[in-house]
């Protein structure tokens, strides 16, 4: 601890964890560690079919890619540190390291918001243009879809750091959670945290409700597009293109609003702590199957990958 004033500042934080049980850890090491190798595996195989083959060189699967990529990114900022301090059987995390994790934590949970939107709009063009659709996604807005993102994640993320290196955190530095997840934080601090709140507040409801606008949008013109199509067969093929989207999006946003709108005295620290293992482990893991088990191309191209690797040995 460091001396500021009056205050005693915090140099580091004890991460409580899932579960304060010893004789979990083991299976919570187990566990967290087979889901971990799934996402960056399962992920990782989506971006090197989207890279390889040249005919998932289209909007759809550009933004797949980086919704890959993202789900990696999220889930290494707070698991592989999990698991070190579960064998490590040390549960501290420096200040620095913590405010890092939160920043990243943040970036990459507004991305994939961002980028579900992104994706709706690109399926409501293909399904309701579908005679324009090249000229619309054209490459230079496929670029500005996927820069925007990052850009305004980053943005936000900076604006929730930067707020939170202003307040002073005394006695207690017990976080009862698995990372450093910024609602958890404001709750440790013994300064005012209303500013905090009410930017996490505004901010928050701005990042989804946007997103989530642009989706519903989408969908309702979709819906409406997909009902005048007079053949099952066209119906069908239309509405498949979109069902894993839909999944993905579902998950998403019931995640969002089961954890972060409802107000966290009525739940305890548990719920946090769910929505968490929902948001970073649960929706990234089930990214990859929901899009490559719905989806032919996908599916085809990992076919091609697998045959490949598979004959590669074998030829002298």
């Amino acid at each position: 601890t460091m001396h500021q004033g009056n205050h005693t500042t915090i140099s580091e934080f004890i991460l409580l964890g899932l579960s304060n049980k010893a004789e979990q850890q083991n299976l919570l090491f187990v566990l967290f560690l087979g889901m971990y190798l799934v996402i960056v595996l399962g992920n990782g195989l989506i971006i090197l079919a989207v890279g390889l083959d040249s005919y998932l060189h289209t909007p759809m699967y550009l933004f797949l890619a980086n919704l890959s990529f993202a789900d990696i990114s999220s889930t290494s900022t707070s698991v592989p540190k999990m698991l070190m301090n579960i064998q490590t059987k040390s549960q501290s995390i420096s200040y620095e390291s913590c405010i890092t994790q939160m920043y990243f934590s943040i970036v990459f949970v507004v991305i994939d918001n961002f980028l579900l939107g992104v994706m709706a709009y690109d399926r409501f063009v293909a399904i309701c243009h579908p005679l324009t659709y090249t000229t619309i996604m054209h490459s230079r807005l496929c670029v500005l879809l996927t820069v925007i993102p990052w850009l305004l994640s980053n943005l936000v993320a900076l604006t929730h750091t930067l707020l939170l290196t202003r307040l002073v955190f005394c006695d207690s530095n017990a976080l009862p959670h698995f990372f450093c997840d910024l609602a958890p934080l404001l709750k440790l601090s013994c300064t005012d945290t209303v500013i905090n709140e009410l930017v996490l507040f505004t901010v928050g409801l701005s990042v989804i409700s946007f997103p989530f606008a642009l989706i519903f949008f989408s969908y309702a013109c979709i819906v409406r597009a997909v009902l005048r199509i007079s053949s099952a067969e066209g119906k069908w093929k239309a509405f498949s293109t979109c069902s894993s989207h839909l999944t993905v999006v579902l998950l998403f946003y019931g995640t969002i609003v089961g954890v972060y709108f409802f107000p966290s005295s009525t739940h305890p620290e548990d719920t946090d702590k769910i929505g968490a293992v929902l948001f970073t482990v649960v929706v990234p893991m089930m990214n990859p199957f929901i899009y490559s088990l719905r989806n032919q191309d996908m599916k085809g191209t990992l076919r091609k990958l697998i045959n490949k690797r598979r004959l590669l040995p074998l030829i002298p």
